[in-house]
């Protein structure tokens, strides 16, 4: 006989005390950072890309919380983007919006189909689909006066890609909290740059908000990407605190004790004789040593 269990009042309670203690830890982190990086001034106009994920949703949550209470006025524009990737419900995100009184822009752009054409079948999409993305959104900020682009990416995502692009790319490189773009012309900010996955994924559960999955396209898993992830997964669960530890690391970086010559003057360092002379063997101007 199966038997339903329906929530407890207990159960309710306990909910809304989670949700509160989440909520002003998300807060206080969202804030911390928007100050310590200087993410958002006064008149600025941010706009806060939503692509329906758990992410997403909590960066535009919390920033609408913030603007009632920050020491500055901001306004602030969700905007998502409709690639037409089959299955997408394109009215979830516009009657959540409506119902949250929050201003918006739904772009629509067949990036999809672009992408489908271009990639062979197999290969990962992903790259390309970021960099049209990328572009139409800030063609968009461009065209409607957008001072700052929020992105929802949090703690986790900066420290996996730190050690994507260590093993897999030979870099030590980041997602930083706040860049300027390649062209110049746009300040991206990452609001959620201070906060776990773990409380972000909590949050948007207990805020239950309309979650749209992100494998609507059918792409290939980022397969490195996974093995990061469950890499630093066993390393906090073995040693907690591991990931803060990380992330604090690239918050305090020692050029003079890393192997980078643009950032360090390696060569002056002591040098008596400022003549530089070759010491590569039969003009070997290999990177590595044999």
């Amino acid at each position: 006989m199966n038997i339903s269990v329906l929530p407890s009042a207990g159960d309710d309670r306990r909910d809304r005390l989670e949700l509160n203690k989440l909520a002003k830890r998300l807060r206080r982190l969202v804030g911390r950072a928007i100050e310590d990086y200087q993410m958002i001034e006064a008149g600025d106009r941010v706009m806060v890309c939503l692509s329906g994920g758990k992410d997403s949703y909590t960066l535009l949550d919390v920033l609408l919380s913030l603007q009632r209470s920050a020491p500055v006025d901001f306004e602030l524009i969700a905007v998502n983007l409709d690639q037409k990737q089959p299955g997408f419900p394109a009215h979830v995100l516009p009657e959540y919006l409506t119902a949250r009184g929050v201003p918006f822009h739904i772009l629509s752009e067949d990036t999809y189909s672009v992408v489908k054409r271009v990639v062979p079948e197999g290969e990962t999409t992903c790259g390309l689909c970021s960099r049209l993305r990328r572009g139409i959104l800030y063609r968009h900020a461009k065209e409607t006066g957008v001072t700052k682009i929020a992105l929802g990416h949090h703690r986790d995502d900066i420290i996996e890609t730190l050690f994507l692009n260590l093993f897999f790319g030979g870099r030590m490189k980041a997602m930083p909290p706040k860049l300027r773009s390649d062209d110049g012309a746009h300040i991206v900010i990452r609001p959620l740059a201070y906060c776990p996955e773990a409380d972000i994924g909590a949050y948007a559960a207990l805020r239950g908000f309309p979650i749209i999955p992100c494998n609507l396209c059918g792409s290939q898993e980022n397969l490195q990407r996974n093995q990061i992830k469950s890499m630093l997964r066993e390393w906090e669960k073995k040693w907690p605190g591991r990931l803060n530890n990380i992330f604090s690391a690239l918050q305090t970086v020692n050029p003079s004790h890393l192997a980078d010559r643009s950032l360090y003057d390696f060569a002056g360092l002591g040098t008596r004789d400022k003549t530089r002379k070759s010491w590569l063997v039969n003009g070997d101007k290999s990177l590595h040593p044999p």
